[in-house]
């Protein structure tokens, strides 16, 4: 009897060391994940790096703005800022109508980004969701034109401002940019994925009209891409330079960036003045981020998840 209890815990025992081992809880399987998913080192180093060289040019513009344009001569170059931001300031709005130059830009820009948000989004809707013949054939002819560059417009669209009387106002630069090709394409991909049927076909069966649909359900289903289409052609139209130096001519109609470059002639350019006026041009863009970067950020986000 002895013998047989030394052979059932020696048994035991090998069926105790074949048994596979315990899982973990649910607990501790999620404190491994969490575990694995924190960064290391060398991604907080990269994160640093990456905000370093993108931010060291603004602080740099900052430094330069805030001194004399004797004071960059020097070896080594300076790197605090000085004490000559408020007359440099002053001097900007001396040399050119700057302040007018700001309204112009914000006048052009806001307008711009208005008309490409509404009409892209119109016309998304119209690609995406209703059925019309020739759609596909329209869309591929609408992206076609992201194809040609935009210089080879450039003597043909001034030809008509002239017919039109529009040159030296804003209406040269604000017409041209009502609507565009990238907002249109990027509204229809969206729409495709973000807006059911069924609930344009419930909204139909409820007697609501096409247009009624669009504002009530589509817009308010495309905010997040109407986001991110309004910051990025808000900043294509602030930073547009080459058709404003064209059909612009006098200092009330100049946009900011023509107004740069203005500060920049002469035979000697003042660095310290040139980037006191890129400053000051560069605020409006930093506040529309600030506004507007933590919804352009989610859309971005939301749109990735849904690809």
């Amino acid at each position: 009897m002895t013998a047989d209890l030394i052979d059932r815990t020696a048994d035991d025992s090998r069926r105790a060391d074949r048994a596979p081992a315990p899982r973990p809880g649910r607990r501790a399987r999620a404190r491994l994940r969490a575990l694995r998913e924190q960064p290391g080192r060398l991604t907080y180093l990269t994160l640093v790096a990456v905000l370093f060289f993108s931010g060291f040019p603004l602080y740099y513009s900052f430094v330069v703005a805030s001194r004399d344009n004797s004071a960059l001569a020097t070896v080594p170059p300076p790197v605090l800022p000085g004490a000559n931001l408020v007359e440099n300031v002053q001097r900007v709005f001396d040399t050119v109508p700057f302040g007018t130059a700001l309204l112009n830009s914000v006048l052009v820009s806001g307008s711009v980004t208005a008309s490409v948000v509404f009409f892209s989004t119109l016309a998304g809707f119209a690609f995406a969701k209703l059925e019309f013949k020739g759609a596909k054939v329209l869309l591929v002819a609408v992206v076609a034109t992201m194809m040609v560059p935009v210089q080879l417009g450039v003597i043909p669209l001034f030809m008509l401002m002239v017919e039109l009387e529009w040159t030296d106002t804003l209406w040269a630069v604000i017409a041209p940019g009502l609507v565009n090709a990238f907002g249109v394409f990027f509204m229809t991909q969206y729409l495709r994925g973000a807006l059911p049927g069924s609930l344009i076909e419930s909204a139909r069966m409820d007697g609501a009209s096409t247009f009624r649909i669009f504002w009530q359900i589509v817009m308010p289903a495309a905010r997040p891409a109407a986001v991110v289409l309004g910051v990025l052609t808000f900043l294509t139209a602030w930073n547009d330079y080459f058709w404003p130096l064209i059909v612009l001519s006098s200092p009330e109609t100049q946009t900011v960036q023509v107004a740069l470059s203005t500060l920049s002639g002469g035979y000697v350019t003042d660095q310290s003045l040139v980037l006191t006026g890129t400053m000051l041009a560069t605020l409006p863009l930093l506040a529309v981020f600030a506004l507007l970067g933590k919804y352009m950020i989610s859309g971005i986000m939301q749109g990735a998840v849904k690809g």
